[in-house]
C-alpha cells in the first residue's frame, strides 16, 4: 500500500524533511511574477534571490497556483493519497486540488483522495503532514475515511499567527498607505495578526520592538487556545535570530510541547518579508 502526502508548497518542507517507509512527501510548487521573473517555488528556490527581486521592482509582485493537471500528477503517484492546502480564503489553489482530484478519479477510479482546506499555511500545515504520517505509520492500514475525519478535526483545532516588520509587499498591492508603512518602519513597530477560523486574515495588535512582539504573540497564542501540550512551528524569513527569540519567549510563556523552527519557502517569503516570523500551533 503506497501512501502519499502532497501539498503546495506554502507547506515550509522540503522533499527531504519527511523521512518514512510507509509514506512519500511531494509539494507542487506556485509560481511568484516579479516583474518580469518568474520564480517556481520549488526546493531550488533561492529566497534570498527573490527577496532581492521584490525589494528592487517598483511594480506589484503577484503568485499563481498550481494547475489541476500538476496535482493530478502528483496523486497518481499513490493509492492513498491526502492533500493540504493553503486556505482557500488566499488562494485558488485548494479549488485546483479539487479539480485534480476529479482528474485523478476519471483515470484511475480506485484511487483514494482527500483534499484538505488547512485554513492557513506554514506551521500549520507541517502540523498536519506530521499528524498525518504518524497516524500512517502507526497504522499502515489505517480506514482511509476514519483517517481523513481525524485530520480534518485535526485541522479544526489549530491556530497561525504571525507577525511582519516589512511592509513593501502590502504598500505595492494597494494594501496598505506608504505613509502609514513608512511610519510603522521607522517607528519600529510591528504588525501583529491571525488567521480566522475560516481561513481569513485578522489584525489582532501591534507592538514597538521585539521582545513586546514576541511577548504579544505569547499572549494571542495563550488567548486563542489551551496550548498545554501543544506542538508549535515558527517558520522565519530569513529571521532565524528573531525565531529562536520567539521560541524562547513561547516556551517561558506557554505550557506547550515542542517549538520547532523552519525556513519560509518561496511563496510564505513573498507574503512575510524578510524577517516575518509565522507560527502555526
Amino acid at each position: 500500500m503506497v501512501w502519499n502526502i502532497v501539498c503546495d508548497s506554502s507547506c515550509d518542507l522540503r522533499a527531504t524533511d519527511v523521512k518514512s517507509e510507509s509514506v512519500q512527501f511531494e509539494t507542487v510548487p506556485l509560481r511568484l511574477q516579479v516583474g518580469a521573473r518568474e520564480f517556481l517555488d520549488n526546493d531550488q528556490l533561492e529566497v534570498p534571490d527573490l527577496l532581492q527581486a521584490m525589494a528592487a521592482e517598483k511594480s506589484a509582485s503577484s503568485t499563481a497556483c498550481p494547475s489541476p493537471a500538476a496535482f493530478a500528477r502528483a496523486f497518481e503517484k499513490g493509492e492513498r493519497t491526502i492533500c493540504f492546502t493553503i486556505s482557500a480564503n488566499l488562494s485558488g489553489t485548494y479549488n485546483a486540488a479539487v479539480m485534480g482530484r476529479e482528474l485523478t478519479l476519471e483515470e484511475y477510479p480506485d484511487k483514494q483522495i482527500c483534499v484538505i482546506d488547512s485554513k492557513a499555511t506554514a506551521g500549520a500545515m507541517v502540523l498536519l503532514v506530521r499528524r498525518a504520517q504518524a497516524l500512517i505509520e502507526a497504522n499502515p492500514n489505517v480506514d482511509f475515511e476514519d483517517l481523513c475525519a481525524q485530520l480534518r478535526m485535526y485541522q479544526a483545532s489549530l491556530r497561525t499567527c504571525f507577525t511582519l516588520e516589512n511592509f513593501d509587499n502590502l504598500i505595492k498591492n494597494g494594501r496598505m498607505r506608504p505613509l502609514v508603512g513608512t511610519l510603522l518602519h521607522s517607528l519600529g513597530i510591528h504588525v501583529i495578526a491571525d488567521a480566522t477560523p475560516q481561513g481569513t486574515i485578522h489584525v489582532a495588535d501591534k507592538a514597538r520592538g521585539e521582545q513586546k512582539t514576541y511577548r504579544a504573540i505569547a499572549a494571542l497564542m495563550s488567548a486563542s487556545k489551551d496550548c498545554a501540550g501543544a506542538e508549535v512551528v515558527i517558520s522565519h524569513c530569513e529571521n532565524l535570530a528573531g525565531a529562536l527569540a520567539l521560541k524562547e519567549q513561547i516556551l517561558a510563556s506557554l505550557p506547550v510541547k515542542s517549538v520547532d523552527i523552519l525556513s519560509c519557502r518561496g511563496l510564505t517569503s513573498f507574503y512575510a518579508m524578510e524577517k516575518g516570523l509565522i507560527v502555526g500551533y
